[in-house]
């Protein structure tokens, strides 16, 4: 499973958060640290709320989850002597929603829909928290999409003026060297009818900037 880890700040604890197959798991063992006393992952999914919370979700977003082995647990839950890890929740029933991983960022992770559940067993301030914090998360990246996607078809959009520049303006029959003079002088045209300026120009006035013009202009 190819991942990106992401992390949230939630009241002073720092929450990891991977995708799967383009969703997001947030890690539950990193939400444990902001429980008081000493509770484990299992003392929640022994909880009988809790069991028929994740079996509703799982009929609904997982074709292949096991509900004759869910109807077994279902009917332990809650029982002193009931216990399951989260290993033999995922193996019994075939679950989705739950994950165990190893590694450097090993630990519990819930589909957030079930990690804000989770969140409600840490504390009602915590969830609260918990689903801000990913709200802005979301935000940002939505933002960052907006501009590689500005980036991208700025790219491509010169990309075919400079081609047909290249095609249709430039005689054949000249040097390299003359070829890449016209080319930077047509070039910096479509520069000029664009941003009122050339790549030069825009240097000179934006010597702090990386880049190019183009990575800098809005869609339109």
């Amino acid at each position: 499973m190819a991942s990106k880890n992401k992390k949230i700040d939630v009241q002073g604890t720092e929450i990891t958060i991977s995708s799967k197959d383009e969703e997001d798991y947030i890690s539950l063992t990193d939400m444990l640290k902001a429980k008081d006393g000493d509770f484990f992952i299992s003392d929640w999914l022994r909880n009988r709320n809790t069991v028929e919370y994740i079996g509703i979700w799982e009929k609904i977003y997982n074709p292949n989850f096991n509900y004759g082995e869910f109807a077994i647990i279902k009917s332990q839950a809650g029982l002193n002597s009931y216990k399951i890890s989260v290993k033999e929740w995922v193996n019994k029933t075939n679950a989705i929603g739950l994950m165990a991983k190893t590694g450097r960022y090993g630990g519990t992770y819930a589909h957030k829909d079930i990690a804000f559940e989770f969140g409600m067993w840490i504390s009602p301030e915590f969830k609260i928290y918990l689903i801000k914090e990913f709200q802005r998360l979301k935000e940002q990246e939505q933002i960052q999409l907006g501009w590689d996607i500005k980036r991208n078809l700025a790219k491509i959009n010169y990309r075919i003026h400079t081609d047909a520049i290249k095609e249709n303006l430039i005689p054949p029959e000249l040097s390299s060297r003359q070829k890449n003079i016209i080319y930077a002088s047509e070039a910096d045209v479509l520069n000029m009818a664009l941003f009122g300026m050339t790549a030069t120009m825009w240097r000179e006035q934006n010597p702090d900037k990386k880049g190019n013009i183009r990575e800098y202009a809005n869609i339109s």
